[in-house]
C-alpha cells in the first residue's frame, strides 16, 4: 500500500507548490469526532500554483468516505492569510474565522481554525470544521490532509 504524505501547512506552501508541479498527486482527508467516529474524503487530483499566483488551489475526483465534499467550494481559490487576504469575500475571512486556508466566501471547511471541543456556537464558524459531515460550529477533534503521487 502506497503511504501519504502528511501535509503540513506550516512547513511552506512554497515547498508544496514545488512537490505539486512535479507529478500528479492525490489528496486523503481523514477526520475523528470527539464521538470517536472517522471518516475521510479522497481527491484523485491536488495541486497548488506558484506564490506569483497566490498558491491557488486545484482539487478534484472526489470519493466519499462518508464526510462528504466541503473542498471543492475552496478549489481555484487563493491562500488567504490574516496579513494576506485573497479570498472573494469581501471582507478577510482568516480573520473572521480565525485561520488560515484557501477561502471562498468564506468556508465549508477550516482545518486550521481553533480547536474547541465538538458543538460550540459560542464565537460562529471558527472551529476545526467540515460542513459536509458535521455541519458548522462543530469543531473536529482531528483533521489530517495527507497527498501522495499518483502511479
Amino acid at each position: 500500500m502506497k503511504l501519504f504524505l502528511n501535509v503540513c501547512l506550516f512547513s511552506g506552501l512554497e515547498s508544496l507548490y514545488h512537490l505539486t508541479e512535479r507529478r500528479r498527486y492525490e489528496l486523503l482527508v481523514d477526520m475523528e469526532d470527539f464521538e470517536g467516529n472517522k471518516v475521510f474524503a479522497r481527491y484523485s487530483s491536488f495541486s497548488i500554483d506558484s506564490e506569483s499566483s497566490g498558491y491557488t488551489l486545484h482539487v478534484s475526483g472526489f470519493t466519499d468516505g462518508g464526510a462528504g465534499d466541503s473542498l471543492n467550494f475552496h478549489n481555484g481559490q487563493k491562500f488567504t492569510t490574516f496579513d494576506k487576504d485573497q479570498d472573494s469575500y469581501s471582507g478577510n475571512c482568516a480573520r473572521l474565522f480565525l485561520g488560515a486556508f484557501w477561502y471562498n466566501s468564506c468556508h465549508h471547511t477550516n482545518p486550521n481554525g481553533v480547536y474547541r471541543r465538538g458543538a460550540d456556537s459560542t464565537i460562529n464558524g471558527v472551529g476545526v470544521e467540515w460542513h459536509q459531515w458535521k455541519g458548522r460550529n462543530y469543531s473536529l477533534k482531528t483533521i489530517s490532509m495527507k497527498i501522495r503521487p499518483v502511479l
